[in-house]
């Protein structure tokens, strides 16, 4: 009766074991999606204090990715997000510094308007 209990145990844990391993995996993917998707959507908003917790979530999330095992398409498929997440990152720095520099260039016209030397 005990061997029985052992085996059945064994088996239980043997199960949870790699279920959680999945889950976990699955997860650490999820994670870098809804990280992508954050960044598409919300990046050309950020400031530079914004991009640097952003830089280091990034780095978080690949090293957490790196702790799991992932077949040839899995990891396939997380370079290309990675690779999907390092450009919208470089878009939007690029589009928030333009913007700042739009905004910027509008007030100093304003100022030279007011002062007599744009008219």
């Amino acid at each position: 009766m005990k061997i029985k209990t052992l085996i059945s145990t064994l088996i239980i844990a043997s199960a949870s074991t790699s279920m959680t391993s999945c889950s976990t995996s699955e997860s650490a993917f999820n994670d870098l999606q809804n990280f992508s998707t954050q960044i598409e959507t919300r990046g050309q908003y950020y400031d530079a204090h914004d991009w640097k917790k952003a830089v280091k979530k990034f780095g978080k999330i690949r090293k957490n990715i790196s702790k799991h095992e992932y077949t040839v398409a899995e990891r396939t498929r997380i370079g290309k997000l990675e690779g999907k997440v390092v450009k919208d990152m470089a878009k939007g720095m690029k589009d928030g510094v333009t913007n700042h520099i739009l905004g910027i260039a509008s007030e100093i016209q304003g100022i030279m308007d007011e002062l007599g030397f744009g008219k």
